[in-house]
């Protein structure tokens, strides 16, 4: 290529350099922003929840998906409390919005501003999934329901104040039976009515329970609607605040046909707002009426229960026979009775004063009984004077006796006739010599008080001269007894 050449395409790049655009990366990614805003500005985007989170801010931050693509999702927080759906996971959804980027990380997402369920296969998926949920709370359990009063004094109604629900309400309970009637008026429809109900629920068991006019009775109601019209009594908390409630609750709510969620949380389910108002009084008349039949069946009872004790009263009276005559025998049977005891008591008498003077006479005066006993004393005592020297003088001699036997074998005079007393170095007696061994100290006493001691060197011992006994003197005559009587 000749220099000429290389320059002409040297200017020529150049030149095409010079016309297209340059930019920075953060006016790019503005210039996409504004892209998509000005050419998305407000579309309808249907796809499934997914990855939903809810930052600390309260804005919301979610996936939209199906089979082909994922897209972010933002709903700030003043948007996100008043959705009529509550989002969440895997729930299909159709949101309304625009298209955004996030410049920092070049994302391009939906800017959700309201958000509707895509068609009621996925409404009804969704129920179901909250049903399981609420189920395994317990708050569907039959345990839970309470029994309604049979006539309330004050009914509190929740329902919107206009239209045919709360009129046919009204005119029903004015029908059946007239009762004091607090209407509290909430939407039953679209965005915030959830929580109009739940509040009106709630407050209602704010009043005093003694107060007045506190309701024994809660009717909660709507007429009928598509499933969104009807989805704010499927709720979570209008159902929490119907399973919490302390007073009892009628939910009527649509046709007979519909349910939801509120009506398995009440205490009792009416088929239509009619049939609640039928359900919580009976009808006065039917009342009145059936007093006025079981008055007479009591009256009628009261009758025949009367006549049966009287023909019963009757039967007896005849088997039992007339009663003066009864009790003529009675007393012709207590005069004979009278007159055995008035017998039997005069002989018992008789018997007795007999069987008195039969003692009677056996009996002495005491005079006498004393003249006897002075006789027998005074011959007592003559024996005794003669018998006194006698029962004296015979014990003094034969006590005489003893002194004498007992001064003749006295230790002392034994010693004084040459016999001598041995006793060992402790004072004990040594009755033979067989009790003495050798070199053993004896004592050895006579008489006068004559002490020897003597020490023995041997123990052989000679065995004594056995003396023939003298016959015995032969018995005196006098009156002195033996030692040994």
């Amino acid at each position: 290529m000749s220099e000429t050449e290389a320059q002409k395409t040297k200017m020529k790049a150049e030149t095409h350099r010079s016309n297209v655009p340059e930019f920075s990366v953060g006016d790019l990614a503005l210039s996409l922003k504004h892209t998509l805003e000005e050419n998305y500005g407000r579309i309808r985007v249907r796809g499934e929840l997914s990855r939903i989170s809810i930052a600390g801010s309260g804005h919301l931050y979610s996936s939209l998906k199906d089979d082909q693509a994922v897209i972010d999702a933002v709903c700030w927080k003043g948007v996100l409390s008043k959705l009529s759906v509550k989002p969440e996971e895997g729930l299909e959804v159709i949101c309304t919005g625009r298209i955004s980027s996030y410049p920092k990380s070049s994302k391009y997402q939906l800017i959700i501003e309201s958000m509707e369920l895509a068609g009621e296969g996925a409404l009804l998926k969704m129920l179901e999934e909250r049903k399981k949920k609420l189920t395994a709370e317990g708050l569907f359990a039959p345990e839970r329901k309470k029994p309604l009063p049979f006539l309330p004094r004050t009914i509190g109604v929740v329902t919107s104040p206009t239209g045919a629900v709360i009129r046919d309400i009204l005119h029903r309970l004015a029908d059946r039976f007239p009762r004091h009637v607090l209407v509290w008026p909430v939407l039953v429809q679209g965005d915030g009515a959830a929580n109009q109900v739940a509040s009106a629920i709630r407050n209602f068991q704010t009043i005093h329970k003694h107060g007045q006019p506190r309701p024994d009775l809660l009717i909660v109601a709507r007429g009928g609607g598509s499933l969104e019209d009807l989805m704010p009594f499927n709720e979570e908390e209008v159902v929490r605040a119907i399973a919490e409630s302390e007073i009892p609750i009628i939910s009527a709510i649509g046709h007979e046909t519909d349910t939801t969620l509120a009506d398995l949380a009440a205490d009792i389910r009416a088929p239509t707002p009619t049939g609640a108002a039928e359900i919580a009084v009976p009808v006065r008349a039917n009342l009145i009426a059936q007093i006025l039949e079981d008055q007479q069946r009591l009256v009628s009872g009261m009758a025949r229960l009367l006549s049966e004790h009287r023909h019963k009263i009757e039967s007896l009276s005849a088997r039992l026979g007339d009663p003066a005559r009864l009790l003529e025998t009675q007393a012709q049977r207590i005069d004979h009775l009278s007159y055995k005891l008035s017998g039997l008591f005069s002989r018992f008498l008789d018997a007795k004063k007999h069987a008195l003077s039969e003692r009677t006479a056996r009996l002495r005066h005491p005079r006498e009984r004393l003249a006897e006993a002075s006789q027998n004393l005074s011959r007592w005592s003559e024996q005794l004077e003669i018998l006194r020297p006698k029962l004296i003088q015979e014990p003094s001699q034969k006590l005489n006796h003893l002194g004498k036997m007992l001064e003749a074998y006295s230790f002392e005079n034994v010693l004084q006739r040459g016999f001598s007393v041995v006793r060992d170095e402790k004072g004990t007696l040594i009755p033979d010599a067989s009790n003495i061994h050798p070199n053993q100290v004896l004592n050895i006493q006579f008489r006068n008080q004559g002490h020897i001691q003597a020490i023995t060197t041997s123990k052989k011992a000679s065995k004594p001269k056995t003396k023939k006994r003298k016959a015995p003197p032969p018995a005196r005559n006098d009156p002195q007894t033996s030692l040994f009587d």
